[in-house]
């Protein structure tokens, strides 16, 4: 039910649902911790299909296994697939009113609060240091204004970021 609620009030794709996917679930229920949370979005962005299923799919498998990541997949989609549904039928008859375009121009700027929201929330949680900070720069300059694949800039941070860590990890020894 929690997801069917995230997936019915939520506007503008699944960077948008995860601020109410961490309040939902850390804050609110208390199934996971806000390291999840960065985890969860971390392997939800870096594998297939949409980030608020895939994320969804991992917080209801980690809470109650398969079916529970079954019940918070259809949570999440069926909402947006009902709506997308009824509006299918009717967009094309009322798409040139003004009253629907102001609407929809107000719906784009919350949704961009809510994803700076979540980028913000990512942030305050996530390792700083010097390579974090080169690799977030390098990645937005590469997928932002060069037009590179999503896929390869991040394998290339995964691969940087374990090539790190391994290195910490053999001077520390």
């Amino acid at each position: 039910m929690t997801f069917l609620k995230i997936g019915a009030f939520t506007f503008g794709g699944g960077y948008a649902m995860i601020p109410l996917i961490q309040r939902e679930v850390v804050e609110k229920n208390k199934w996971i911790t806000n390291d999840d949370v960065l985890e969860i979005v971390a392997i939800a962005e870096s594998t297939p299909g949409p980030i608020a299923i895939n994320s969804a799919t991992f917080v209801g498998y980690r809470t109650c296994g398969f079916l529970g990541a079954l019940c918070a997949t259809i949570g999440v989609v069926l909402p947006s697939f009902v709506v997308i549904l009824a509006i299918s039928f009717v967009l094309r008859e009322f798409e040139s009113l003004k009253a629907v375009q102001y609407a929809f121009a107000g719906i784009r700027a919350g949704v961009l609060a809510l994803i700076l929201k979540a980028l913000w929330a990512m942030y305050r949680e996530s390792a700083k240091n010097a390579l974090s900070y080169i690799l977030m720069a390098a990645a937005f300059v590469l997928v932002a204004f060069l037009g590179v694949d999503v896929l390869p800039v991040i394998i290339g941070c995964a691969a940087a970021g374990l090539c790190f860590t391994l290195y910490k990890g053999r001077r520390k020894s």
